[in-house]
């Protein structure tokens, strides 16, 4: 049962302290990258390749080390906390619920602003609603569940190495000018991270939720999405709540045409709670899961 265990022990962390506030890891990991493109930086894929191995490769390695210690317990506990973003998406969502409450248009762009990467300036009600509830769906997977897998089947290594390759794809995984190449590496290794988790996570929203939706738009949807990974999350999530999300979104100043995603009405405030709901329920299932699982393979072994 330590798979579950560490498993819990990290989602009360999780709840109970956030995102540590002083520093977090991550930010010291960000600032470390900007340092490295710095000096690495070319239009070639090869130097993004040198960038994230020298990035990734030494703190997996040092986190292997430390689970060949006697206080390896702690070290996976410590590290899938830190891996996890469950206490800090709610927070975000929250903050852009309570302001589009308070009928503070602004205050919510500025707030959806700091969850998703479009242009928020210009967006209503219902745009900011279905950008909280989009991002809800997408981060549940890369804040939650994709580090959950990757503890499962690669103990605290394999969540801090997709972690960090999952926060240098927000970094450099654009297709622009600057990136197309240099952060060809970080996005393709980001996607193949991504692969399994992302269909678990996808089939964790439908069967908590409108199942027939979820699978539907999922299989109609989610394919022609121009993520690989996300468009299976949200087109199931969107299918689950009986929602619609996607379409035409603006980048950087250039509208971009997305498909539809979900059936159903346009989202109201009360389903980002709803979303947030659907996570948990996923989380519980996962957990279950998880325990199942260990228990089986215990038994399996002691027969």
């Amino acid at each position: 049962m330590n798979i579950t265990l560490v498993v819990v022990i990290a989602l009360l962390l999780d709840a109970w302290l956030g995102e540590p506030r002083r520093f977090h890891p991550l930010i010291g990991f960000g600032k470390l990258a900007e340092l490295i493109e710095r000096y690495f930086f070319a239009d070639a894929r090869i130097h993004g390749c040198l960038a994230v191995v020298l990035l990734v490769v030494p703190l997996v390695l040092l986190t292997t080390w430390l689970n060949f210690t006697s206080w390896y317990f702690v070290v996976d506990a410590f590290v899938l906390y830190l891996a996890i973003g469950w206490n800090s998406l709610g927070a975000h969502a929250g903050r852009v619920k309570h302001a589009l409450l308070a009928d503070n248009l602004v205050a919510a762009r500025q707030q959806v602003a700091m969850m998703v990467s479009r242009d928020t300036a210009e967006l209503n009600h219902v745009a900011v609603t279905q950008a909280t509830i989009e991002s809800i769906l997408e981060n549940g997977n890369d804040a939650i569940f994709g580090a959950i897998f990757w503890f499962a089947v690669a103990g605290a290594p394999g969540a801090i190495a997709y972690r960090l390759v999952n926060t240098l794809d927000a970094m450099w995984g654009y297709r622009n000018a600057r990136y197309n190449r240099f952060g060809w590496a970080a996005a393709r290794l980001d996607d193949c991270f991504n692969f399994l988790p992302a269909r678990l996570t996808a089939l964790s929203y439908a069967l908590t939720g409108e199942i027939r939706h979820a699978l539907l738009c999922w299989q109609m949807q989610g394919t022609v999405w121009k993520s690989p990974n996300a468009g299976p999350v949200m087109a199931a999530g969107a299918g689950s709540l009986s929602l619609s999300l996607g379409g035409a979104a603006c980048y950087h100043g250039k509208l971009q045409t997305r498909p539809l995603l979900g059936t159903g009405r346009l989202p109201e405030i009360h389903d980002i709670d709803r979303a947030l709901a659907l996570i948990k329920r996923s989380l519980i299932l996962w957990l279950v899961v998880i325990c199942t699982g260990e228990w089986f393979i215990g038994c399996m072994a002691s027969a």
